[in-house]
């Protein structure tokens, strides 16, 4: 097991979300040993210095972790902190995905600007020619999908950041996640919750992946102690149908799963960028590894072309 260190430091991006997550886990850690001493290191990112260019664009994957996770390899930190969602399916050499907490709200919201926050709105409501920003093309593709009419533009920066450029005017709706807004305590900002069928979640949104070196197995049992089995169980699934795709953490792929009676269900969709083409697969087991799950999802998917979707260019970028 190794020995158990009496210090644990915690490598989190500066964000407000991301030191509201980093927080969250020392005091997850606090809670569970007492005795433990907790320190936050702060890591910049490119895709936090970054604020231009769209992240498909310096490549989208690993933007938001490789700083915070070469800081636990080169041993200024003992652990990483990471959005689930922001994290790759393969793991980097010599780190290990060590535990994921219990899970926050995992689907997508909505937001109005300020000035119209007692107006009452679904997606159907919006008028044509609606603004909308968000920079995910899981989102966009989906709404494009729904609604073709709708223009949709992409957007940068922290939450704090978006909401400020919505209510100045430059966007007539934003997309994010609602848990990201209920931990900043901008639940009173969520106009309609965002849901299958209209709107698939990404592999991972909503919960917590906390990283440490794979041979450091003191802090890997410590983590131990604050994971949540169900999370973890249907997060391997998501994670293993993502991997089996191919694609990266920004690609339009958008999954559903969950625990129904002991079965785990897994709903997924693939779609193209532009909206035009959208496969849907889905599966339940209960006897069977969630990785399992995933890649039998994932091979229907395939089966039906999502391949094209997921990769539609050849310059070497997972969009």
């Amino acid at each position: 097991m190794g020995e158990m260190p009496s210090q644990i430091r915690i490598a989190t991006r500066a964000s407000q979300l991301a030191l509201w997550q980093a927080h969250y886990v020392s005091d997850l850690l606090r809670q569970s040993h007492t005795e433990l001493d907790v320190e936050l290191i702060e890591v910049s990112t490119q895709g936090d210095r970054d604020q231009t260019n769209a992240l498909q664009q310096f490549g989208g994957l690993g933007v938001f972790t490789r700083e915070v996770q070469k800081a636990v390899l080169d041993g200024r930190a003992d652990i990483a902190v990471h959005s689930l969602k922001d994290l790759p399916t393969e793991s980097a050499e010599g780190l290990q995905l060590a535990a994921v907490p219990e899970r926050g709200p995992l689907f997508d919201a909505l937001v109005l600007p300020k000035r119209a926050l007692n107006e009452s709105c679904r997606i159907d409501s919006l008028p044509t020619g609606t603004k909308i920003g968000t920079g995910s093309v899981r989102r966009q593709a989906q709404l494009l999908h729904h609604r073709d009419d709708l223009q949709l533009l992409d957007i940068r920066g922290n939450v704090e950041t978006r909401l400020r450029k919505l209510d100045d005017g430059e966007y007539d709706a934003i997309i994010l996640a609602e848990a990201g807004l209920r931990r900043l305590e901008f639940e009173n900002r969520i106009t309609c919750r965002l849901q299958p069928p209209l709107m698939f979640p990404a592999v991972g949104q909503g919960a917590l992946g906390i990283e440490c070196r794979s041979d450091d197995q003191g802090t890997a049992h410590i983590l131990s102690s604050i994971a949540h089995a169900q999370t973890f169980f249907a997060v391997r699934a998501e994670r293993s149908l993502l991997s089996t795709l191919r694609a990266g953490c920004h690609a339009p792929v958008g999954v559903y799963c969950e625990l129904r009676d002991d079965n785990l269900s897994l709903q997924a969709v693939v779609l193209s960028h532009d909206g035009r083409q959208k496969i849907t697969a889905e599966s339940m087991a209960d006897d069977i590894e969630p990785e399992s799950l995933g890649g039998k999802v994932a091979r229907l998917l395939l089966d039906q072309g999502a391949d094209a979707l997921v990769n539609p260019s050849d310059d070497g970028i997972v969009s």
